[in-house]
């Protein structure tokens, strides 16, 4: 049990935290301050209380938890390293052979993943064409030998398909990966959604939007449409994507295009790994990438993501043609008794 002054001091590590957590534009629930009778045995008493409620609700949001302010709070003896200055290191070093590119700026915070970084590039030789270098470590669930992962990666550029945004330069080491590619001004398919700045900090852009409001019929369509054929066409040639969310697919126009492609390869944890992981029907990875794909769907749709998986009940929605979509994935019945191919998906209206 700590001690009083032990409290004391921790609420001015929770101060902190909140105050860091304040770019999300949340609410969140720290428990006020109090100068006069703080030592009380009561007030100490509720103030642990408070502060485990603080602490639930945060590690209940699914973006928060996994930022990067919320990880060395609660376990600092393993989040202590500063990943960008480690990431740009790496990438300098890597540069020191490739005089070909240049490093602009960090694009600081504008991803979710806590060990892949951002950073704003330039080729020499046409340095009016923004580039988006990223960086990341090998992740848990790297499957490839060191030898069949360098090559992988190395291919990606080769990798072209109307729905695929294309890498223009990857490659790998023993411990981590970083691809060049195209940047786009206009953002991805999420920052459409929230209406957000591409280069805005994910947890400003995402986590309270000011205006919820789902995307048109016909763009849905056209999105999901695209979307489905991409996945088709990886998993025909044995690559599952795994990581399929908004904010992995890049906008041109009217056209969608997948990005992140290396994430499996780097054997990284999906968006959605803590929601398909509680069933057992979710068990292969094609089903994984349609369970995702509903999650993707439902965001399209009503402008946010859902509060619960399986969904009990679905808001009224544009057409009941996606409303039966999203029940063939997210619906208690779907989750629990097994889902659509992408196969059977494309065959829907």
């Amino acid at each position: 049990m700590e001690n009083s002054w032990q409290i004391i001091r921790r609420y001015s590590d929770f101060d902190m935290l909140n105050n860091s957590l304040q770019i999300s534009g949340l609410s969140l629930p720290l428990p006020p301050k109090k100068l006069i009778g703080n030592m009380d045995r009561e007030f100490i008493a509720e103030r642990q209380k408070g502060l485990q409620n603080y602490l639930s609700h945060i590690t209940s949001n699914h973006i928060l938890s996994g930022c990067e302010t919320v990880k060395k709070f609660l376990d600092p003896s393993n989040y202590s390293a500063n990943y960008t200055e480690v990431a740009l290191q790496q990438v300098s070093m890597f540069f020191r052979s490739e005089p070909k590119f240049e490093v602009v700026e960090p694009l600081k915070d504008i991803g979710w993943r806590l060990r892949k970084r951002y950073f704003l590039m330039k080729c020499k030789s046409q340095p009016k064409e923004p580039l988006v270098l990223s960086w990341a470590d090998l992740g848990p669930d790297k499957y490839l030998q060191d030898k069949d992962f360098q090559c992988a990666i190395k291919l990606l550029p080769s990798w072209t398909h109307p729905y695929i945004h294309r890498a223009t330069f990857a490659t790998a080491s023993e411990s981590s990966a970083l691809v060049i590619r195209p940047f786009n001004e206009k953002g991805t398919l999420k920052d459409l959604i929230y209406k957000a700045k591409p280069k805005d900090p994910f947890l400003k852009k995402y986590c309270n939007p000011r205006k919820i409001q789902g995307l048109e019929l016909q763009q849905i369509k056209t999105f999901g449409r695209q979307i489905l054929e991409v996945l088709k066409f990886l998993h025909d040639r044995g690559f599952p994507y795994g990581h399929l969310h908004a904010s992995n697919v890049m906008l041109e126009g009217e056209t969608c295009r997948l990005m992140d492609l290396e994430n499996s390869l780097l054997g990284l944890p999906s968006f959605y790994r803590s929601y398909f992981t509680q069933f057992r029907k979710i068990n292969t990875l094609e089903s994984i990438d349609v369970h995702c794909f509903g999650h993707l769907l439902y965001e399209m749709t009503y402008g946010r993501p859902p509060d619960f998986i399986p969904v009990d009940q679905f808001p009224p929605a544009p057409s009941m043609s996606v409303v039966s979509v999203l029940e063939s994935i997210l619906s208690c019945e779907a989750c629990k008794s097994g889902m659509p191919s992408v196969s059977q998906l494309l065959q829907m209206p």
